[in-house]
This record gives C-alpha cells, structure tokens and sequence, in this order.
C-alpha cells in the first residue's frame, strides 16, 4: 500500500483532542445557554466559578474549534488526492459531502441544540471547492489574509442601549426558566423563535453568509498544511514543532489576555479573536510534538479512537449533555456551576474514549461516518467505487 494513502494517526489525535476542547467549551452553552454564558450575574457564579470561567475564555474558549476546522480542511486535501488516485470526479463527491453536513447542521441545530457547528462547516466546505485545486501558496496567502481581515470585524465596541439590555435581559431570564423546566417542545419553540439581538431580519442573513468567511483562515491553512504532508512523520518534524509551539502559545494566550490588560477597548475584540487562531495553531503543533516523542502511548490511542468517530462523538455529546440540563431530562441548566461543568466535561469525554475504544474492536466505522460515506460515495458499503483500467484508459485515451 502506498504510503500516502494511509491514514495519519497524528491527525486522528489532534480531532480527538480537539473534541474534549469543543466540548469544555460547549458546556457553557449548554449550562448557561449561547447568550447566557456571557451574562454569568444571572446565575450568582462563586468567585471559584468567576476565575473558572476566565481561565476557559482565555485557555479554552474559541481556541479548539479552529483546531477542527484546521483538520477539516486537512481532511478535505487527503480526500482530493484519494478521490482523484481513483479516478473520481471529486467536486461532486465533495458536494454531496457539505450537503449531507449542511442538512445534518439543520436538523441539529433545530431539534437538538443551539450551538451547532455542521451548518456552517457545510457551508463553508461549498466555499472551500474555490481553494481545492489552487497552489498551495495560494491557499495559505488566502488563509493569512483572511485572518487578518475578519479580525478587523472585532475592532470597535457597540454601546448598548437600555432598549437592547431590557431584550436581553429578558430572554436570559426566560431562558433559565424555560431550558431548566420546560418540555421539549417549549425548548425547541424557545430555542427557534426567540431571539435576543434587536436586529432586522436582513442582518442575520448577513450574518449567515458572512459566517464561511470567518471560519475560512484555519480551513485554508489546514489545506496547506494537508499540501505539505505535515504530521505524516512527527518525530522527523519535531524542531519545527518546537518553533511553533514556543512562538504561538505565548503570542495566543496573551492576545486572549487583551480584556485582562491595559488594551484599549477598541483593539480587545482584533487581539481576542486573533489570539484564539494563534493559540489553536499552537495546541495543534503541541499535539504534534507529543506524538513526536509518544506516539505508542495508549492514552494517544484512546484519543484517536475519539477521534476517529468524530462525527459521532459530537453528537452523542449533545445527546448526553441536553438531558442532563435541559428540562426534560434532569433539569440541571444553570445550577452546576462551571468548575463542575469542567469535571463533567472530563467525564463525560472519558467516557466516549472508553467507548470509542471498544466500538473500533468490533467495528470499522462508526454510525454517522457510515451514512455520511454511503451518501457521499453513491455506495451502500461506503467505499469509493473504483474505475477498472479499462474505463481509465478509454478516458485517457479519450
């Protein structure tokens, strides 16, 4: 078999890790709701939780999800390369790829939870086929650029009326009421019809179409990495880890620092959001230096099988974790407190790579992979359907 065709376990490593970030961050969401999270007064945090929560805006938040979008993109190359060793017509397969993710995303998003992410990344995979045959200069000049233009978006602050407090003063506290106690079907209609920005219509389709562009540096620097062959062989790559890690993790984390130091209130949100792209490259070099050095380690294979079910895993954390809190399971929205909303996370992530573990035993694919490899590839076993030679050369031929 040749070697580029197998899979990356450094890669496979990095989502799974990047899901345990993901969902220590989402636990916010799902404790105290999209909006909630940053309006913690309504909920008497204790000073423990007060620092908790900086700690994970700073170290955490923002900062694991560019990390996935990093692979998506990652992933996106590997396909291309596979898809085309094949003989394959590769948009088409791709396309049928981000609608599959872009329903799922709806689905998601209005039966289960507000903080979906599969919406977008089937957007922003639609935008990507502009990038999927460029050079690979041209992607990260793209992805560098667009860094730094949508972090410009950040740069300002809005004043907040009395009318837009009152709004959103409002829909948290029914919020707290409705998530914590409320059936299913009140949680949904809140979740679908309630919204606490006093804004047209218009702006949210806006917003909408906007959204691919602000997630489009990671996608594109990700492809470039995926060019390069990075992560294929950590242990030769380690010094350029090194350099990475080093240079990136501090410039990130203070970046993120910016409302905790004397930044001017202008610049906070260009420094926060520059620094979550920073601080995610540098995670992501960070998990390649270990695997450079502990790359047999059974906790790095604990996190490739989380990592491998990816898809999987995310959802059954909205499963596990809007039972827990909503009111229609047990009812726990906004009493846990983030410290032990952490520890749950750890749990609760424990958890799936225990299970993950077992499931690749005795399986391949897991379930969601499975149906999304069966709608992408036009095939009931999920496999990419393989040109004979004849066909290959009748169309070199042709």
């Amino acid at each position: 078999m040749n070697t580029k065709s197998k899979r990356i376990t450094a890669v496979d490593g990095m989502r799974g890790l990047s899901l345990f970030g993901i969902l220590v961050a989402n636990m916010l969401i799902f404790q105290y709701g999209m909006w909630g999270k940053e309006e913690m007064d309504f909920y008497s945090p204790s000073q423990t939780d007060i620092f908790s929560h900086e700690f994970l805006k700073i170290f955490v938040e923002g900062s694991f999800m560019p990390i996935f979008t990093f692979l998506f993109g990652y992933g996106m190359i590997k396909m291309r390369q596979n898809l085309q060793s094949k003989g394959k017509k590769v948009k088409r397969h791709f396309f049928r790829r981000f609608l599959f993710l872009f329903g799922i995303g709806i689905l998601h998003s209005t039966y289960l939870w507000e903080g979906d992410i599969l919406l977008l990344y089937g957007l922003m995979g639609i935008f990507l086929l502009l990038f999927l045959n460029r050079k690979k200069k041209t992607m990260l000049v793209w992805g560098i650029l667009l860094l730094i233009g949508t972090s410009l978006l950040g740069y300002g602050s809005l004043d907040e009326t009395k009318e837009d407090k009152q709004i959103m003063d409002s829909y948290i506290t029914n919020t707290i009421e409705i998530y914590g106690s409320g059936s299913y079907s009140e949680i949904m209609e809140h979740r679908n019809n309630e919204m606490p920005l006093n804004l047209p219509d218009y702006a949210y389709v806006i917003l909408l179409l906007l959204a691919p562009l602000l997630s489009a540096p990671l996608f594109l620097i990700g492809m470039y990495a995926a060019e390069n062959d990075l992560f294929r062989e950590p242990r030769k790559e380690a010094f350029f880890y090194k350099v990475c890690v080093f240079l990136f993790v501090p410039i990130g984390l203070v970046l993120k620092s910016a409302s905790l130091l004397s930044v001017p209130e202008s610049c906070v949100g260009v420094a926060e959001i520059v620094g979550a792209n920073i601080l995610s490259l540098g995670y992501i070099f960070c998990i390649g230096l270990i695997y450079a050095y502990a790359k047999n380690s059974k906790l790095l294979k604990g996190f490739e099988a989380v990592g491998k079910l990816s898809f999987t895993n995310y959802l059954m954390q909205t499963v596990i974790c809007t039972t827990i809190f909503y009111g229609y399971g047990f009812g726990l929205f906004g009493k846990l407190g983030v410290l032990a909303g952490f520890g749950l996370s750890i749990g609760i992530y424990l958890l799936q790579v225990v299970a993950s573990s077992w499931y690749l035993s005795h399986f391949k694919t897991g379930p969601i992979e499975k149906i999304l490899r069966i709608w992408t590839n036009l095939s009931f076993n999920g496999k990419v359907k393989e040109k004979s030679k004849l066909q290959l050369q009748k169309e070199i031929g042709a």
